[in-house]
């Protein structure tokens, strides 16, 4: 444990309401300074955030903290209903600041505002610092992605600096933000003061930790250094597991091999002694006195050797449980027989200038935050012509940017099946196993799925469709993947016949695409055509 640990995790277990258990007898604790908390998807990393932010109650087991939490969501662009004031977390000082204003002098505005009668100037003063639309009033519908979650980061920043003294909690804090705006990030939590504790799978921002937490199969494990110190250190202690496993299979094939062939030996004793006994002149109990000995010292000699095969086969056993073998989601694409010819979509940019989607081209639509996007996105799938463009295909597969597509009410199934209905359960059942969505997880509810398990269903659902789609059509599809399944995602859209246009700001992402063109749009909503 750490000294002064800022959250001591205390064999904590949490379970959800069906019975399926998130995180098992966790025990750990964070330090006072940026702590990387790391770990494979669905591994229970967002669930111990909440549980640490009070959000959930552990089935078994305590979080303490020293203070409070101040937690970031993963999902926080999800609620388009949310203005710049509840991102900054100072909606109810805003509305007692405006009640005064207007006349209104009942004591428990004055005790809502407190000492934060500055509190609008201070949150202008850091959005416009940090690039961002000052209006408070401001819905996160009318926000990107990257706008909202750096409006929302601004607001643990103006906490942090009113001396709330929480420990904060960021899970997934770059999803959305172009290469500008994480860079704003980064200097942020260059300078950061007191505890922060972040959820990432960005390798940048993991660079910048004191401390790399990892949490798999129920533990906490803690390493002093950034995430490529951590991956170093990790990478020295496998290849030692691997060669403790390779000496521990050596050592069973031996004792196995040894079994064999005293036995063999112990066989061919026991066939001499009873052709000596039918050629012997001895009394039959003096025959029948030494082949009980020699049974008794046969059988200790097999109990003996079958010990030491057991003892070897316990050595490979542990050590085959410190090599890792992670599972990565599997995705294999159905061809949607696509000709190089075919035409399946325009877009058009407001001078008019036209950029044809054809044939299994691979398109990216880049572009810094708050240029729209995601909304070029939006007008285009809406159907028919408009001003952005117009679809040429009616077999069109999109997943986007908030992932909140999926049926809360309804299984992981169900949810699967809306896009298949033809395709048998059991067939479904199998391919979701792809997407590592196994046994009980398939008929979970959506609404208690993980980020990182809500998005590869949401891929499961889009991928898995039939008829396959001819244009799949991603936006930030690499929020919340883990490295391995970020691999995975690659080879699958790499060997896929169909068009693909993409949205993303990770730059190595797209490189790995081998892309045909990247289309950039502009601030006036211009299109760029840069063939590659």
């Amino acid at each position: 444990m750490l000294s002064n640990p800022s959250v001591v995790l205390h064999d904590v277990t949490f379970a959800w309401p069906d019975g399926a258990v998130a995180l098992d007898h966790v025990s750990g604790s964070f330090g006072r300074g940026r702590t990387g908390l790391t770990g494979l998807n669905g591994a229970g990393k967002s669930t111990l955030l909440r549980l640490v932010a009070g959000l959930l109650t552990p089935t078994s087991g305590k979080v303490t903290l020293s203070g409070t939490a101040d937690y970031l969501p993963q999902r926080i662009t999800l609620d388009l209903d949310a203005t710049v004031a509840d991102l900054l977390g100072i909606s109810p000082v805003v509305r007692a600041l405006r009640a005064i204003e207007s006349g209104d002098v009942d004591p428990a505005h004055f005790d809502v505002v407190g000492d934060d009668w500055d509190v609008e100037e201070r949150a202008a003063a850091l959005l416009s610092a940090t690039g961002l639309p000052t209006g408070l009033d401001r819905s996160v519908a009318t926000l990107s992605g990257g706008e909202t979650v750096l409006t929302a980061i601004t607001g643990v920043r103006l906490r942090q600096a009113s001396g709330g003294g929480a420990v904060a909690l960021l899970d997934e804090p770059t999803n959305n933000l172009d290469g500008a705006a994480r860079e704003r990030l980064y200097e942020l939590v260059r300078g950061w003061r007191g505890a922060l504790v972040v959820v990432s799978h960005d390798l940048a921002l993991l660079e910048l930790m004191d401390e790399t937490a990892e949490l798999r199969a129920g533990s906490l494990t803690t390493f002093g250094g950034p995430y490529s110190a951590f991956r170093e250190w990790l990478e020295v202690q496998q290849e030692a597991a691997a060669q403790t496993l390779r000496a521990a299979e050596q050592t069973l094939r031996r004792e196995k091999r040894q079994r064999i062939e005293a036995e063999e030996r112990i066989a061919h004793s026991e066939r001499k002694g009873r052709k000596d006994a039918a050629n012997s002149r001895y009394v039959k109990a003096v025959i029948n006195d030494r082949r009980n000995g020699a049974e008794k010292s046969q059988g200790s000699r097999r109990g003996m050797l079958d010990d030491k095969v057991g003892s070897a086969r316990a050595a490979v056993d542990q050590a085959e449980r410190a090599v890792r073998d992670d599972d990565r989601i599997f995705v294999d694409l159905p061809d949607p027989g696509v000709p190089a010819g075919r035409r399946l979509a325009v877009l058009r940019g407001a001078d008019g200038r036209e950029i044809v989607v054809q044939g299994p081209e691979r398109l990216a639509l880049t572009g810094p935050n708050g240029v729209g996007k995601t909304t070029v996105l939006e007008r285009l799938l809406a159907g028919g012509p408009t001003a952005v463009g117009e679809l040429l295909t009616e077999r069109v597969a999109y997943l986007p940017q908030r992932v909140d597509v999926l049926p809360e009410a309804t299984t992981v199934l169900e949810a699967v099946r809306e896009g298949a209905p033809h395709v048998p359960p059991g067939e479904l059942r199998n391919r979701l196993a792809r997407f590592l969505v196994r046994g009980a997880a398939v008929d979970r509810p959506v609404a208690t799925l993980s980020g990182g398990e809500r998005f590869r269903v949401a891929l499961a659902r889009l991928l898995l469709a039939d008829p396959p789609a001819q244009l799949l059509v991603l936006d930030e599809p690499t929020n919340n993947l883990d490295t391995a399944s970020t691999d995975q995602l690659v080879d699958a859209l790499s060997a896929y016949r169909g068009a693909l246009l993409v949205v993303s700001h990770d730059g190595a992402f797209l490189d790995r695409l081998g892309l045909d063109a990247e289309i950039r749009l502009d601030t006036a909503g211009n299109l760029t055509e840069m063939r590659r």
